[in-house]
Parts: C-alpha cells; structure tokens; sequence
C-alpha cells in the first residue's frame, strides 16, 4: 500500500477532494480550541500560565487556541485538569483524535473493523497493517508533493491505528501476498527495513495472519493489474479496493468482485507457501 493509500475511496473510482476532509478536521480543531480558551479565560489564566502548568510552550497553547494545532489527548486531559474544567475539555480528545487521521481514513478504517476476512496483494511496498511506523513515516515523507511534517504524523499515526485489527478476539483472518522486490527495497535505510522484516515474520506466525511472497522469478502472474485489497464483511457482503496513482477506488459490484476475487486466489496460488514465505523473509533479512 502506496504513501496515497490512506488518501480516500468511493465508488466512483475517484479520490474525493481533500478540501472536504480538511473543512472537517479544521472545524473540529477549531470547536476545540474555542473551548480551551474559554475556560483558560474562565479560570483567569494566561496563555503562558496555562502552557507553565501543563507542560507545554505559550506558542502551542496560542496555536490550539485559535484552531491552528491538533491537540494531543494529553493535552487536552491535562488542560482540563487545571482549568477545572469537570472532564468537558477531556471528553473531545476521542473527537480530536478521529479528526487528526483523514475522513477516507476513518471510512477505510470502519470497514477493515467490519471485515471477517481481508485478503491484500501489495506489489511496491509493504501493506499498510503490515508496516513499521518508521517505514510508514519513510513513506509518507518520500511523498510527491511533499507533506510537511504536521501531515506526515497526522497520516503515519492513521496508518498505525487501522492495525488495532491485526489483534484480539473477534481478529478478522488476514491473508498477504507481497511482491519479492519489497523485501529488498531499502525504504527509509536498511535499518528501517531490517525491522520491518522482523516484524513481517512476527506478524507470520499469528493464526489468522497468512504471508506469502510472489516471487520475481515468475513468468505467470494475476496480478499484473496492480495492487488490491479485498473485504468479506460480517453483513455477508464483499467488497474490493483498489489503487492506482491518485485514484482509490472502492468496488462493490458483485462481478467486478468476483473478477477480483478470482484473480487473487490465483494470485496466492501462484505465490509461495506462507513457511515458504515466511522462510525467504527471514533469508533477506540475514542478508540486509
């Protein structure tokens, strides 16, 4: 899953503008900081008494305020604490936190949570559930244009969020085919990818997670028409994800699904076994 993956989805095979998930962000952000200068004024504090007592600077108070800042959820507690605000300042830091990842995210987010099976084919990189933060952040920050730093920890910590799906104990079962070629590429220096292949064969011996590796070497491939994801939700339906450059595209058609779903069974036909996987893994590893 490609730096843009995280980016959006529709069913009209077009990425929803950013200005519409930046108006939301921005008004939640700005609900917020309303609230936090009210009781600081309501408490007769300064901005630089509030920031004194709870360990941040008068600037980033100053920011929060007037809705140019996400504030942390700790912030928030600790805000609320001082200005004795009875848990109301508290309360958002659920809001706050959803607007800090992108809407298309958060839509994303709710159907892998729905999802009792999910199978992914990822050809350049790694798959997002199954990045490292660093390798996460590696590819967020390689992206053209360039996100500035804000934008690369809002879209890394959304990343790291939908992973709370690889665990627990309504876990959906999660099947991955990775290209060859990503357990070699160095995104973010070889360090980065020494861990990112430690935590591919950890993630490899969980019981409903499945690797597999498609070799380069091969001559037959289904998946010459790029990456894709698919869903199988608890409802009974499917659903299809695909990517391509600046497009998200979710597909819920039942014979474009078919169509995918048989190419990916193939596809992991055509892969190797996951212990034959999880076994060249390790052998990139020793080599990195």
């Amino acid at each position: 899953m490609s730096e843009d993956a995280d980016r959006g989805r529709n069913g009209g095979g077009r990425a929803e503008p950013d200005e519409d998930d930046a108006d939301e962000t921005a008004a939640v952000v700005r609900t917020v900081g309303r609230l936090v200068k009210l009781w600081r004024e309501r408490a007769s504090m300064t901005q630089a008494e509030l920031g004194a007592a709870i360990g941040y600077c008068v600037d980033l108070v100053a920011s929060v305020e007037r809705g140019r800042r996400v504030p942390r959820p700790e912030f928030l507690s600790a805000a609320d604490e001082v200005l004795g605000a009875g848990g109301i300042l508290a309360a958002m830091a659920k809001d706050v936190a959803e607007a800090r990842y992108p809407k298309k995210v958060r839509d994303l987010a709710k159907l892998e949570a729905e999802a009792v099976e999910l199978g992914a084919y990822a050809n350049h990189n790694m798959h997002g559930l199954l990045q490292t933060e660093e390798y996460a952040r590696a590819l967020f920050s390689m992206r053209k244009p360039a996100y500035g730093d804000d934008e690369v920890e809002r879209h890394v910590a959304a990343r790291m969020a939908r992973q709370a799906i690889l665990g627990g104990p309504t876990a959906p079962m999660l099947t991955f085919v990775q290209e060859e070629v990503t357990l070699h590429r160095p995104i973010g220096g070889r360090a980065v990818l020494r861990r990112q292949l430690q935590r591919l064969l950890e993630l490899g011996q969980l019981r409903n997670v499945s690797i597999q590796v498609m070799p380069t070497a091969r001559d037959d491939h289904a998946g010459m028409g790029g990456p894709v994801q698919l869903l199988k939700l608890k409802d009974g339906a499917a659903v299809g994800h695909t990517e391509v450059q600046l497009t998200n595209r979710l597909i819920s058609d039942p014979k474009e699904v078919q169509i995918l779903e048989m190419r990916y069974g193939i596809i992991r036909a055509q892969a190797l076994t996951p212990s034959e996987s999880l076994a060249l893994v390790a052998e990139a590893l020793g080599e990195t």
